[in-house]
């Protein structure tokens, strides 16, 4: 079972034509010896190793999780599990979970109880607070979490010190999703559903590696390929994935030109009237601007910039064009990419002037990369107001005081909510004097690595650790605190397409861990955070009333939970938002009859400029929209920042293996992932390594101007000219434990990455890096596996 559920990660074929229900294939995967009659309870819980949100259940023997089993009825996943579902859990158990708190004295960390640990972060709170008021201390979490702990995170960083400074990893995987959504929307929220998949005639898939990063999705996908009447499929990337060798059209344009290449879709189907006008006129504004931007930009046009060939854009746009029933998917090729925002929006262009929402097959999915990042954005702990309120309206402002019983001047709104980026900069200039950091490790995760160390080591921030194991950030922290994880603590999460799943707790966590919740609420409770009337702030003690207290705040927004209860998740399995009074079962799809979100008085955002990220003021936006339709919002091509040179003449882009989450803290302590994908390693095309000089099998040093790293090299089907690395890879199991050996080289693909972002969305731009790559030693033994990784069975 898991040998072959390695090499063949999406599992066997069920094929389904279209309109048609999915059929079921219930995957499970238990602890060697054991079998279903060996286990003593089964209990329900979803992924939270990626972000497709499958539905499972925990299979528990004597008091520990001993495999897992997709739940077959659930709308996401019919039963299916991919391969960090099956194996990841293992991680629970790992012996080097912390199980006590820690805290550095004398250089050193030590073990020591809770209220010592507790004491020195309230009491270095209440120093900072005194001393330099509520801007000195931020908060920066993760996209892996409960809704319950970021709606809690976000109280007491927002309402309780009343700090500007917090946000999630999610600015590093799908800050510009949400951005998207806005611009063109007016809210964030996924106008389509997974369901898209069963009826699409078109899928088009924009940078989105769907066959490594949600693999149920794509053996979805896979499944209706496999059947009656298939789906045409659109490719863009640069390298030559499972899904480009599956598409009909492949698209492989340079790193950093996406908004070219759109541009010119958007051209030829507008050029070849094959836009729905009465859709357009009806529920859309800026059609006439759009249409006058993207007029000189041809296929032959852009395939200048894109280096793709100008036959192959117009073979897209004919299928595109052609579409009756589209369904389209973005991931981190564009949201890490240059000019992220702007190009996003344009595959939102591509429905709207298509007529293509709002209907089964006609789905637009701005993809999220972690489990609960849609929770991130929805409860504020991104640092936008909880409920997609919008911080430049004074009545959205005054509507979350009332329901936190604050006055609205203790809410920060007098500016952008602090990205993480930001926050790292204030942190190197000194302004910010303490970061709590949970459920991330940004010592591997964060652009230019060097840099990242030497913020986190300054004598004069105080660093706090939230998390399961002694991370590379977490080693160099002044306190850590042992969190409970997935399984041992209940929340709800919420994946891509809205669906809620409630996950159980199913054991007790290893030591003196807790629930990341129960920790918030203790720093709350030592903090004595009050509301306007004296009384405690945070006013719920468990998940359960945590969720009541979020089903307050999201009543009447879009994404609405107020028809929600743990009881109904319980009977129900996934249900997706908005779920009200008037649509108990939940909502398939956003925009089934218009534009819901936009008008000046709902929307969360007025909007910013694509180039330069200028907030639009309400004016101006009410001006533009003031009947409340998507906006159709042209983009400018504009060059890339960093581009190669004779010095460094290829680009690096970093990205996912289907084996691992971000910096391996959970999946490398699982065996048969960390087996299937040991250790780093480089990809080039064939013809661009016999241009340098090298073999297959060959170590090299892939250098950008801020550092590099030493990897094999691989040779695949990717665009010449271009190198990638995966970014998981840190130095927890290595000897240098934090950090890259003093010469020589690191490990992590962020070493080298820019200290760069998107102007609208503030997503760093981990796809827009200069590099060159040396030879440092031939491969030895012909012989030898220098793959550094397992490929996929056939897709």
């Amino acid at each position: 079972m898991a040998e072959a559920r390695i090499d063949n990660p999406w599992g066997e074929r069920t094929p389904y034509g279209p309109g048609t229900v999915w059929p079921a294939r219930t995957d499970t995967h238990l602890a060697a010896g054991l079998t279903e009659a060996d286990v003593e309870r089964w209990v329900p819980s979803a992924s939270v190793l990626h972000s497709n949100g499958d539905a499972m259940d925990i299979a528990v023997r004597q008091g520990r999780i001993v495999g897992v089993r997709g739940r077959a009825a659930d709308r996401v996943n019919r039963g299916r599990l991919g391969p960090k579902d099956l194996y990841g859990w293992q991680a629970n158990h790992s012996p080097d979970r912390l199980t006590r708190p820690l805290v550095r004295d004398g250089g050193r960390l030590v073990e020591c109880d809770w209220d010592t640990a507790m004491n020195r972060i309230v009491n270095r709170s209440r120093e900072l607070l005194d001393e330099r008021g509520p801007g000195s201390i931020g908060f920066y979490t993760t996209g892996q979490l409960f809704l319950e702990e970021y709606y809690t995170l976000a109280v007491l960083a927002r309402a309780g010190i009343g700090t500007n400074h917090l946000d999630g990893n999610t600015r590093l995987c799908t800050a510009t999703a949400s951005e998207a959504l806005k611009e063109t929307f007016g809210c964030d929220g996924q106008p389509g559903s997974y369901e898209d998949v069963d009826h699409a005639d078109t899928i088009a898939l924009f940078g989105h590696n769907m066959a490594e990063t949600q693999t149920v999705l794509w053996a979805r996908v896979l499944d209706r390929l496999a059947g009656d009447d298939p789906p045409a499929l659109l490719c863009v990337d640069p390298r030559h994935t499972r899904v480009a060798q599956r598409a009909d059209v492949h698209l492989a344009p340079r790193a950093g030109t996406n908004v070219a290449l759109l541009n010119a879709l958007l051209h030829e189907i507008i050029r070849t009237g094959r836009t729905d006008r009465d859709y357009v006129d009806a529920h859309t504004v800026g059609f006439d601007e759009l249409a006058a931007a993207v007029e000189p930009c041809t296929p032959r046009w852009a395939a200048g910039i894109c280096d793709v060939p100008a036959a192959e854009i117009e073979r897209a746009a004919d299928l595109l064009g052609g579409a009756r029933r589209l369904l389209s998917t973005v991931l981190q090729g564009v949201y890490q990419s240059h000019q992220a925002t702007a190009a996003a929006v344009q595959v939102n262009n591509l429905h709207l002037i298509r007529g293509m929402l709002g209907r089964p097959g006609c789905g637009l999915l701005q993809m999220n990369g972690q489990p609960s990042a849609q929770n991130t954005r929805e409860c504020g702990a991104n640092g936008d107001l909880p409920g997609f309120r919008n911080w430049q309206n004074d009545a959205h402002v005054a509507e979350l005081a009332e329901v936190w019983n604050v006055e609205p001047e203790t809410i920060p709104h007098y500016g952008p909510p602090t990205h993480a980026m930001q926050m790292f900069r204030y942190a190197e200039q000194g302004s910010l004097g303490m970061l709590w950091i949970s459920g991330t490790n940004p010592a591997v995760s964060l652009p230019e690595l060097h840099r990242i160390r030497s913020i986190l080591t300054q004598e004069r921030l105080f660093v706090v650790v939230q998390d399961l194991f002694r991370t590379e950030t977490a080693q160099l922290a002044d306190v850590v605190l042992p969190a409970a994880t997935w399984g041992e603590k209940t929340g709800t999460l919420t994946n891509t397409d809205r669906t809620v799943h409630l996950s159980e707790k199913a054991v007790e966590p290893p030591g003196e861990a807790r629930p990341d919740l129960d920790i918030f609420l203790d720093y709350a409770a030592r903090m004595d955070f009050r509301d306007k009337d004296g009384g405690p702030l945070i006013g719920w003690h468990d998940p359960e009333s945590a969720f009541r207290a979020w089903q307050r705040c999201s009543a009447g927004r879009p994404c609405d939970y107020t028809g929600l209860s743990y009881d109904r998740l319980r009977d129900a399995g996934g249900i997706q938002w908005p779920c009200t009074e008037d649509a108990p079962g939940g909502t398939a799809r956003l925009y089934t009859d218009g534009i819901d979100h936009a008008h000046p008085d709902v929307c969360e955002s007025y909007g910013k400029d694509l180039v330069t990220g200028a907030s639009v003021e309400v004016v101006e936006y009410r001006s533009l929209n003031a009947g409340g339709k998507a906006v159709l919002k042209a983009a400018e091509y504009v060059p890339l920042h960093e581009d190669t040179t004779p010095d460094h003449p290829l680009q690096m882009i970093t990205g996912r293996t289907v084996y691992h989450f971000h910096t391996r803290t959970k999946t490398g302590r699982a065996p048969e992932l960390n087996a299937a994908a040991p250790d780093v390693w480089a990809e080039m095309s064939p013809a661009e390594a016999a241009r340098q000089g090298l073999a297959d099998g060959d170590l090299v040093r892939i250098g950008t101007p801020r550092g590099s790293v030493r990897a094999r090299l691989r040779l695949t089907a990717i665009r010449d000219g271009m190198v990638f690395l995966p970014f998981h890879y840190g130095y927890w199991d290595t000897p240098e434990g934090h950090g890259p050996p003093e010469h020589g080289g690191g490990r992590a693909a962020n070493e080298g990455t820019v200290t760069d972002w998107d102007p609208v969305s503030k997503q760093p731009l981990f796809k827009t890096c200069a590099a060159r790559v040396t030879l440092l030693a031939r491969r030895a033994d012909p012989g030898e596996d220098a793959r550094g990784t397992r490929e996929g069975g056939t897709a």
